[in-house]
């Protein structure tokens, strides 16, 4: 198997759940970032999405490719990098013979958000220029790393009164690391998830101003008192979010872009054949909070 991306947040804990399965082989950009990954013995291979050429013969011998890389850190123009690297690793992966590409992509539909459409279009480039696609579909996975759940820790951990953009209504359905590296690790052994698109969730539907109000009660704090601001742009959230919390303003933006959008399960039908009952947010919060408290303990 392959994991292109297996130095980011999910493509690491995926690459510990395959270890020890067969052979793995890791597509990273930077060695230097990979000492977890050499601890597990997996094959390492360096290299970067957006160059063709250092893809050859990445997909030898391949017959399940993971393709978890996202650009959106790299800041404005993002859209065309992903595009470009959709397209380069997709037609590696049909020249030299992978049976089935695996992609992790967003919820929500008819997005005007920049993050989700490119996450949309990168579907179906490889969809359309490689081997067989899952299409998995996911909104905010809660873990220890995620930049959305380390947003949502911050601001609850430093303000006890916050301004409420609209987007603090908007539904989501949150799902866990464990059970979303568990989808991703089973496809392979669910054929009907060859060549389709499979919405994966958690049990709860909630707003991010529940999950905030939920996040505080996990790290026994009063919930935030919230001052509405019905207009505040896009913009101006992401800037409060740079100035408040430790993401990037160049990664808020796109992602408060996309909290606009109603991100749910519409279509549970893929994911049913995987029998997998993922935890409710409560338990992913405790879960990610514990696995923080053990790194620095």
């Amino acid at each position: 198997m392959l994991i292109a991306g297996a130095n980011g947040f999910i493509g690491s804990r995926l690459a510990e759940a395959l270890a020890g399965s067969g052979r793995i082989r890791c597509l990273v950009r930077d060695r230097a970032r990979a000492a977890r990954l050499k601890e597990l013995g997996v094959e390492l291979r360096v290299g970067d999405v957006t160059d063709a050429a250092g893809l050859e013969g990445m997909g030898d011998g391949v017959d399940v490719a993971y393709y978890l890389v996202h650009a959106m850190a790299g800041g404005a123009g993002f859209e065309q990098r992903e595009r470009a690297a959709a397209s380069n690793f997709a037609r590696m992966a049909r020249r030299e013979g992978v049976g089935r590409v695996v992609y992790l992509g967003g919820l929500g539909e008819e997005s005007e958000s920049r993050h989700l459409r490119s996450r949309h279009e990168t579907a179906r480039i490889l969809a359309a220029e490689g081997p067989p696609l899952t299409y998995f579909r996911a909104a905010m996975v809660v873990g220890a790393g995620s930049e959305s759940y380390r947003t949502l820790r911050f601001l609850v951990g430093r303000l006890p009164v916050m301004v409420a953009p609209s987007w603090l209504r908007t539904a989501t359905q949150p799902i866990g690391i464990d059970a979303t590296v568990e989808y991703l690790r089973r496809a392979p052994e669910v054929p009907e998830s060859e060549g389709r698109e499979v919405q994966i969730g958690g049990p709860d539907v909630l707003s991010y101003s529940d999950m905030l109000d939920r996040m505080a009660i996990v790290l026994g704090k009063r919930p935030p008192r919230k001052v509405p601001v019905p207009f505040i742009t896009p913009w101006l959230s992401a800037l409060w979010l740079g100035l408040v919390t430790p993401v990037d303003t160049s990664v808020a933006r796109p992602l408060v872009e996309g909290l606009t959008t109603a991100t749910v399960v519409t279509d549970p039908s893929g994911a049913e054949p995987f029998g997998i009952e993922p935890e409710p947010f409560d338990e992913a919060l405790r879960r990610a909070l514990a696995e923080e408290e053990a790194v620095a303990g």
